[in-house]
């Protein structure tokens, strides 16, 4: 009896999530197909490292054959000396590490703030004829709009304190998340809706096992391009009578011709930004193990 067991009894899946796509069936699954088959597309390590290699090489050739003035370029050796006087003294009477959180602290609260709010907006919008209808037109045109565009708003209705600032960086995440979960409810395949009620599933079991696993690829994609856009938001937002913050470090060095601080601050804030998309990843591979398989 043993031997007549099928894969999804060997595995303990249930039966009705690999009906719906999203469970693995098996455990030695063999890939048949590779070109265009989006689950064997993992990059390559050693191509990656291929690429900042590189990049750190030319920054190095230029400096040392002087292609452009210090000022505009400065050597990787001199930014590394203003990186390490900076991290043992501070800038202007602020640690490097004061900056560094309060540049973190504002993006997380904004990027928080847009994917609370904007993630439930979006699958109203993808679930809802009339609630779309009513939210449509509002989100095609604000989402145009560069978040720049309303700091003097911003300024004039919730001040220069902190408040601004991450409703600032909210409102360049917020339109990203509506987007992506929209995109997601309407990226579910009816096919599994119908399996889903042709099981006697009600609405609720539909919206949570059906289109909510569904959709999650979407809202991740959202979320890392939502959190970027919150990265290249963070410093014209810190030009709003900041006295901390990475970007607030780079637009006063700047007026003082420091370009090694901008430079390690640009770099300091592109890391931050990269180890914040690698969480996301790994996240994404755990809350969804599906995705690419059916």
């Amino acid at each position: 009896m043993a031997e007549n067991k099928t894969d999804t009894e060997n595995t303990g899946a249930n039966p009705i999530l690999v009906m719906l796509g999203l469970a693995q069936v098996g455990t030695t699954e063999r890939k048949t197909v590779t070109f265009g088959d989006a689950s064997a597309i993992t990059g390559s390590r050693f191509w990656s490292i291929v690429s900042v290699v590189v990049l750190i090489a030319l920054w190095f050739v230029s400096a040392a054959f002087e292609w452009t003035d210090s000022t505009f370029l400065p050597s990787p050796q001199s930014t590394w000396a203003k990186f390490y006087e900076v991290f043992q003294e501070g800038y202007r009477n602020v640690s490097l590490w004061e900056n560094i959180w309060s540049s973190l602290r504002r993006v997380l609260y904004g990027f928080g703030l847009g994917c609370l709010l904007g993630i439930p907006i979006g699958f109203a919008m993808g679930l809802s004829n009339t609630l779309r209808g009513i939210f449509d037109p509002i989100v095609e045109f604000f989402r145009p709009i560069p978040p720049l565009a309303f700091i003097p708003l911003f300024i004039l209705w919730f001040g220069i304190g902190e408040q601004s600032k991450v409703l600032l960086l909210f409102f360049a995440a917020f339109w990203v998340m509506v987007i992506a979960a929209r995109s997601g409810v309407l990226s579910v395949k009816l096919s599994k809706v119908r399996a889903a009620y042709s099981l006697g599933a009600s609405k609720l079991q539909i919206l949570t096992y059906v289109i909510l696993p569904n959709a999650l690829p979407e809202v991740f994609i959202g979320m890392r391009v939502a959190l970027g856009v919150c990265w290249g938001t963070l410093v014209a937002a810190e030009l709003i009578a900041a006295q901390e913050g990475l970007g607030q470090m780079i637009w006063v060095a700047q007026k003082f011709f420091l370009t090694e601080i901008v430079f390690f601050g640009i770099i300091l804030i592109g890391v931050i930004g990269v180890i914040m998309d690698l969480l996301l990843r790994l996240l994404e591979r755990w809350l969804i193990p599906w995705r690419g398989k059916g």
